[in-house]
């Protein structure tokens, strides 16, 4: 089964490296969701795969991801 399919149990995560990793999940889980057909995702992955700002934007989104992961868990305190 592929991660995209697999439903995300849970924001807690036993330090912030996994919570991280679980950050880039859901970007790429969002992305999935939004363009559910993976030949067009391939398709179009040669389009951004080599632009910056693009790339810089995708970096954005998983932060934003981090930060409500990293609330979640109190910040790892």
């Amino acid at each position: 089964m592929s991660v995209f399919n697999e439903a995300i149990p849970s924001l807690i995560t036993a330090t912030p490296a996994e919570g991280r990793e679980l950050a880039i999940v859901i970007a790429r889980k969002t992305i999935a969701a939004m363009q559910p057909d993976s030949d067009v995702r391939q398709r179009l992955r040669p389009a951004y795969a080599e632009n910056v700002e693009i790339l810089i934007h995708a970096g954005q989104v998983v932060a934003t991801e981090f930060q409500t992961i990293a609330l979640a868990n109190n910040f790892w305190k």
